[in-house]
């Protein structure tokens, strides 16, 4: 259905979603901000529209995580009639300047392969703790990736001790055969045990040989890094789906920082937008473009979505100013439909399929989730309503949902109403069918998480909420059915398993991969 022209809320502009990129000329007239960090509460629409700044891909690009290499060794003199040496196959500085060599070679293909931001700092040799705390760059790493082929307790203890991420590249066959092949779990992670004995690494930190077991590792990290610490709008303010702690849970586990804007404030940036010609005009025309698309029917009445694209440039906006590359809208059943003439579904979409991160219901026991599966893999996560599991699958759904979920292109979409109004504009994804999924089930309490892969069997359209998917898995349903907690899953395209519980441990949250 199209209705006439009506009007729209104006908001900022940035690059389109499933239109074309608008041009910081575009921007600038439309009222685009710039990431400022400012407090959001008593934010005007003029302040917003006369930020000078670009909201581009930029704004939403994860940042890059810092790995330093170290190369541990050490040099034993033979002694007669005695043990001289440990095992290992660098004991002279020449093997050692080999090895850093190689070191090199094999970051160099990492970073070349990698799927996501990483910075490696030159591989250095260390033969104690003091050489490593003398290290000038190792300061400003995320990561110490310690290849371990010799040398003490101490320089282990040292990386463990520094606050930083710590993973041990081990050799069996990639090269010189490492001591700590051998020693790693009884000397050092045991600790002379039976049990594990370091705060914070553990034997999921033990690389030997694979580069592709690092690559996933360092994958991980870099969604810890990018969510740890990390701002969010709250449009309503921050919800847990009649959980009260989930925010102050969220804040304590994930460090987040959360930005509420009411909705009084959020209707009168709305409404001076409306009265600003040059939002209005770009919404209009960013509409148009989207409804051009390939692969886009629409189902509701146009204006709708002329006024999610308003909506869209005025979250833009607020994002842009809090310095965040994350919104959520709670109430999102009712309240802001009023406030924004429209419903907020298709905007979350837009703003998931340009990079940012964009949740309804602000359920802040999911949401942590879907800020780290995002972070982890640079794709949009599908917040979603889970059903009962039975027969090998489950029907999950919501009225909003990213239609480019590889990160990449985007899937084919019907622009309907939001299904429980009957309004607005929400999006009917047709999700890939045969398309692995990952799913992570988060609890009330933030204490244990699990997940599990499946595939999309079906797209069907039921009278629930728009965006549908029947998910087939192969564990038992009973397992699955004894595994459901809290409200929401959150679904991110492909095998994310091993990134998934890798991260959540370093959080502090217990994790079970249900197979």
């Amino acid at each position: 259905m199209t209705a006439p022209d009506a009007p729209l809320l104006p908001r900022p502009r940035c690059c389109g979603c499933g239109s074309p990129e608008l041009t910081r000329r575009e921007l600038l007239k439309a009222g685009a901000v710039t990431a400022g960090g400012l407090a959001l509460a008593g934010c005007a629409w003029s302040s917003l529209r006369t930020a000078a700044a670009e909201a581009d891909a930029a704004a939403t690009a994860r940042t890059p995580i810092v790995v330093k290499p170290i190369l541990s060794y050490d040099l034993p003199r033979r002694r007669p009639q005695t043990s001289w040496r440990s095992w290992g196959g660098i004991h002279t500085e020449e093997a050692a300047k080999e090895e850093l060599a190689r070191i090199q070679g094999e970051i160099d293909k990492v970073k070349a392969a990698a799927d996501f931001p990483v910075t490696f700092l030159p591989p250095s040799q260390v033969r104690s703790p003091a050489d490593l705390a003398n290290l000038p760059d190792a300061a400003g790493a995320d990561v110490l990736l310690h290849y371990a082929a010799g040398g003490g307790q101490g320089i282990l203890d040292a990386a463990a001790k520094s606050g930083k991420h710590v993973i041990f590249f081990l050799r069996h066959r990639s090269g010189p055969v490492s001591l700590w092949y051998e020693i790693v779990s009884p000397r050092y992670l045991r600790q002379h045990t039976d049990s594990l004995s370091v705060k914070g690494v553990d034997n999921g930190d033990v690389v030997v040989d694979s580069l592709e077991d690092l690559s996933w590792r360092l994958r991980a990290l870099v969604g810890v890094k990018n969510t740890v610490g990390s701002r969010i709008v709250a449009v309503g303010g921050p919800g847990g789906w009649a959980t009260p702690k989930a925010p102050d849970l969220a804040r304590e586990k994930f460090k987040l920082d959360i930005q509420t804007l009411t909705y009084p404030e959020l209707a009168a940036l709305i409404k001076a937008a409306r009265e600003d010609a040059a939002a209005v005009n770009l919404a209009r025309k960013r509409a148009a473009d989207y409804l051009r698309g390939d692969g886009v029917r629409l189902e509701t009445e146009k204006v709708f979505v002329e006024n999610c694209f308003l909506l869209d440039q005025v979250f833009r906006a607020l994002m842009a100013k809090a310095d965040a590359r994350a919104i959520t809208v709670h109430h999102c059943m009712g309240t802001i439909m009023p406030v924004a003439e429209t419903t907020a579904c298709l905007t979350l979409t837009t703003l998931n399929d340009t990079g940012y991160l964009a949740f309804c219901e602000s359920d802040f026991v999911a949401i942590p989730a879907g800020l780290l599966l995002g972070n982890i893999t640079g794709r949009p996560p599908f917040l979603n309503n889970p059903t009962f599991p039975h027969a090998g699958v489950m029907t999950q759904a919501h009225c909003t949902a990213p239609r480019k979920m590889d990160g990449k292109s985007l899937d084919p979409v019907r622009i309907v109403t939001h299904m429980e109004s009957d309004y607005g504009a929400a999006p009917k994804v047709e999700l890939r069918r045969g398309q692995a999924v990952t799913n992570v089930i988060t609890d009330f309490a933030m204490q244990r998480w699990s997940g599990y892969a499946g595939e999309i069997a079906d797209t069907p359209f039921l009278p629930i909420c728009r965006s549908q998917m029947d998910v087939a898995y192969c564990i038992p349903d009973q397992r699955l059915v004894e595994n459901m907690r809290g409200f929401h899953f959150m679904t991110v395209y492909g095998d994310y398993r091993r990134e998934a519980g890798y991260a959540v441990k370093k959080i502090g949250i217990a994790w079970e991969n249900l197979g």
